[in-house]
């Protein structure tokens, strides 16, 4: 027996009732969405979306790294996203720790993580403004390409959107 095949299964009876195979790659919203990879977060759900509307992009703590930034350059360029909405969440477990605190804990297993950057949130709302003028600096994305950053309550299901200058 497979450690997957509840997942196997799951797919089969998925694909039974299929019905999105006229999709296109394109996001037919142009919209991308970066956001944490906190299984709490139902991205197209809470935003009201369905299967195709958008570009999902998803890591620890919803920051915007340089693979973000490239991904988002591929969405622009070749996925039709014309806007991008970057939105963490609260209780993350990336505002909860430090880098540190994670080479610490993985050297306790005999891991040596030191040549990575966890990108861990000690403030949010300063790591999601930083995160926003990443977006808004880049060379490689249109200067008038419309962001905005929310934070996502997982408690209570809304989206507190916060002010950029």
């Amino acid at each position: 027996m497979s450690p997957f095949d509840d997942l196997l299964t799951a797919n089969a009876k998925y694909a039974e009732t299929f019905e999105d195979s006229h999709l296109t790659g394109r996001a037919a919203r142009g919209l991308a969405v970066v956001t944490c990879m906190d299984s709490r977060i139902d991205p197209l759900g809470l935003l009201g979306l369905k299967p195709g509307d958008a570009k999902i992009l998803r890591n620890a703590g919803a920051r915007v790294t340089d693979d973000v930034l490239r991904t988002l350059v591929l969405a622009v360029y070749l996925l039709g996203v014309e806007r991008v909405l970057v939105m963490p969440h609260t209780d993350c477990g990336m505002s909860k720790v430090t880098d540190a605190d994670v080479h610490e804990l993985t050297q306790k297993s005999g891991v040596d993580t030191r040549s990575l950057e966890f990108h861990t949130v000690p403030d949010q709302d300063a790591a999601l403004r930083h995160d926003l003028t990443r977006i808004r600096t880049t060379p490689f994305l249109p200067e008038d390409m419309p962001i905005a950053g929310a934070i996502y309550d997982v408690r209570t299901g809304k989206l507190l959107p916060i002010a950029i200058p």
